[in-house]
């Protein structure tokens, strides 16, 4: 049975290398609100193709089936965004949301600076770091700050209080309007921030610290800036400027219209500000990402000026970067900024190929059970089904409702897998009468609505309610709550293809909330609502403003959403699909790796918090936080479990590195002495110790009590059998060894 569902994998990813006519694409709103499947297809730059690919999504919509709801909980887009975007969806989390949000004046961190725009100007920080055992933050201070000074005022008084506007933004870029005539194109990684006055103007570059000295080239197109905490400035301008300098301030002798590029003197080797001065008259205005096969990641940035373009890399880009693809790159290894994500490196070129090694998406485990196993874990599947009927889901809240489908849904696969088919129709009718209340709207309590206002679904109790449903009516968590949904419709789909058919296009409404590649206008969905592709993982917080900018605490329930997604591609034969959840489920499982797992001597983190940590709790764009939004950083067995939490097929990839498994486990163990510790995170525990002592872990499950609720017996059974010899894998390559479509990759 394993075998002939590898070689139909096989032959699915196979054709998704082959096939490259366009799918159909995003919703398309018309009186009565429609619904097309998002886009997933691999994308092409060729214009003709963009142009075919239009016209197969016009002839191809289906009604929408979600209702519309008026929310009363989410704030308005159009105090920040320019009128033109607000007919589209608009994005809710990412990596500018803070300036959007309430006043939209707190920092995000746009590597490698803090930004922060308020009262009509824009303050630019290169921020220390304060790092201790329990966390590490970096430290906005306000060291440039750039604005307009009103005409009617003094130019030390403070600027007009006009808002800024969100003119326009792409997958790796912002433009920030500061009316009436700044425009400053955020794009991330670019070690200048860049600025174009529109007409002329009195240009003010105040700062919090004292200036020592501000000087110009000789054709006034270059001035350097330096002040008394150490730090150098240079600010290039596109057509010749003078200054006048006072203690705090430099301002224009003249009004100035032009460019400006603006970047801190982050090393101390004279190399270091050549190279500044060598790329200073080639700036980005916007890039975007394009995902044109499996495991491969295409950076493309629109640039202005003359010269080649000049960016920054972390360091999970630089094991990914092809240098021998795509445009030339060129790595400049001394050039480095610090950062929280690990040093940013130079790397010079306007498009970017990365690529992650390949992952098989499997309904099973890859290994298998053998059959001296099978008995253990059909008694406790017989036990574990008959519990369906006899304990019916009693909440309404999205999250662990999702979770308990999910869970219902691994026992009928792991039937599958150990040969016994007697339970599965009890699981199928289980699964049936669960999840179509929430597909038709006609469950009690709670249901999936349309949000016009922002494009995406909400909740009925969360359209009320901000906190209610962990605030997924204010876009916290899509992708893990809808991630468990994916996961269960995958299954009965796949083992009740009619019941698949007659539900596929509410599947699909689901999945495109948070997995829509589409860019276009008319579209319900905003582009990839969790992903950031230039971080490449994935953020949860939603609508919510947060000093430290977004954040993501379960790695694992993210990495669930696109295998999910991957899984639902299986049972309706989407090969694009597949393509897509399996190379965002890689890409979720690296970063998760380089940033959430902590390994010492990795130099990412400082000494003192990887000696004490081994997975982080909550990652922020500006923070490391070692506690849980539910558990302090001492409950070590629940910083562990929500980053391995659902346990599954794609788990054993995850932690494919036993030998930091290892110390994961041993490092968590001690605080399982603890009075009260939940026999669930036990049991998250166990399994991980059963990567690289399947014995004792076996012996753990079987004294377990209790369970998580999205977990059982049966499924920690099934894991613990599933567990090979406890050799080293390659880390991040799906399935090691028995990774059968390695050939397939790139």
């Amino acid at each position: 049975m394993l075998k002939k569902l590898r070689r139909r994998v096989k032959t699915l990813i196979s054709k998704s290398f082959k096939r490259r006519h366009n799918r159909p694409s995003t919703p398309t709103p018309q009186q009565q609100q429609q619904e097309e499947e998002p886009n997933l297809c691999f994308q092409s730059s060729s214009p003709e193709r963009e142009e075919m690919s239009s016209k197969h999504q016009r002839s191809f919509t289906k009604p929408f089936l979600f209702p519309r709801t008026q929310s009363s909980v989410l704030p308005d887009p159009s105090l920040f965004f320019s009128p033109h975007l607000l007919s589209s969806p608009l994005p809710t989390n990412s990596f500018f949301q803070n300036f959007v949000l309430k006043s939209g004046d707190q920092p995000e961190y746009i590597h490698p600076y803090l930004i922060k725009s308020s009262l009509s100007s824009l303050t630019i920080s290169y921020p220390s770091r304060f790092p201790t055992s329990a966390f590490i933050y970096q430290v906005f201070n306000a060291d440039l700050t750039i604005s307009v000074p009103s005409q009617s005022q003094d130019t030390r008084t403070d600027p007009p209080t006009d808002r800024h506007v969100v003119s326009s933004f792409t997958d790796l870029s912002l433009t920030l309007d500061l009316p009436p005539f700044l425009r400053f194109f955020l794009v991330r990684g670019s070690p200048f921030v860049t600025c174009s006055v529109s007409s002329p103007a009195p240009l003010s570059i105040s700062t919090i610290h004292a200036i020592l000295s501000a000087s110009s080239n000789a054709s006034l197109t270059k001035h350097t800036i330096q002040l008394n905490n150490g730090q150098t400035w240079v600010l290039y301008s596109s057509s010749p400027v003078s200054f006048t300098t006072t203690l705090s301030r430099i301002v224009s002798a003249d009004a100035f219209s032009g460019v400006i590029r603006i970047a801190i003197v982050a090393g101390s080797d004279p190399i270091f500000e050549t190279t500044l001065d060598r790329f200073s008259s080639c700036y980005p205005v916007s890039g975007e990402v394009f995902y044109n096969r499996p495991f491969c990641v295409e950076y493309k940035w629109e640039k202005k000026g003359w010269g080649d373009l000049l960016m920054l890399a972390h360091p999970l880009h630089l094991r990914l970067l092809a240098k021998d693809e795509g445009g030339e790159v060129k790595v400049l290894e001394g050039f480095k900024y610090r950062s929280i994500d690990g040093d940013l490196v130079g790397v010079v070129g306007d498009s970017w190929v990365l690529k992650t090694p390949p992952i098989s998406v499997t309904w099973h485990s890859v290994g298998g059970v053998g059959e001296e196993a099978f008995e253990e874990i059909i008694a406790a599947l017989r036990k574990d089904v008959e519990g369906l009927n006899s304990a019916p889901i009693a909440t309404t809240s999205s999250y662990f409702y999702g979770k308990l489908i999910a869970r219902a849904a691994r026992l009928a696969l792991i039937a599958e897998e150990v040969c016994f088919p007697d339970v599965i129709p009890i699981v199928r009718k289980f699964l049936k009468e669960s999840i179509e209340p929430w597909l038709e709207g006609t469950f009690n309590g709670n249901g999936f609505l349309f949000d016009p206002k922002w494009g995406g679904l909400v909740t009925k109790q969360g359209s009320m309610d901000s906190g209610a449903d962990f605030g997924f009516g204010v876009y916290n968590d899509h992708h893990y709550h809808l991630g468990y949904f994916l996961y269960a419709i995958a299954v009965l789909a796949k083992i009740d293809v009619a019941w698949g058919r007659k539900y596929r296009s509410q599947a699909y409404a689901l999945m495109g909330d948070f997995m829509n590649l589409g860019k276009r206008a008319n579209s319900n969905y905003p582009r990839l609502r969790n992903f950031d592709e230039w971080k490449l993982h994935s953020w949860a917080g939603g609508l919510t403003e947060f000093a430290d900018g977004r954040n993501q605490e379960s790695t694992s329930e993210a990495v669930n959403a696109y295998y999910s997604a991957a899984l639902m591609g299986l049972s309706y034969g989407d090969t694009h699909l597949v393509a897509l959840g399996s190379t965002l489920a890689a890409l979720e499982m690296r970063s998760a790796q380089t940033w959430w797992h902590v390994k010492e001597g990795e130099g990412i983190y400082e000494a003192d918090f990887s000696r004490e940590n081994r997975v982080v709790g909550v990652l922020w764009a500006n923070k490391r936080d070692s506690g849980l939004w539910f558990a302090p950083p001492e409950w070590k067995e629940c910083r562990l479990g929500i980053q391995l939490l659902p346990l599954l097929p794609i788990t054993e990839v995850l932690f494919s590195n036993v030998e930091f498994t290892r110390e994961l486990v041993k490092w968590t163990l001690p605080a399982l002495a603890r009075e009260g510790v939940g026999e669930g995170w036990k049991g998250f525990v166990y399994s991980l110790q059963g990567v690289y002592d399947k014995d004792e872990a076996l012996k753990m499950i079987r004294g377990l009590s209790g369970y998580d609720d999205g977990n059982s017996l049966t499924n920690l059974l099934w894991w613990a059998h599933s567990r090979g010899d406890g050799e080293e894998e390659e880390e991040g390559c799906g399935g090691g060894r028995h990774c059968w479509y390695k050939h397939y990759y790139h």
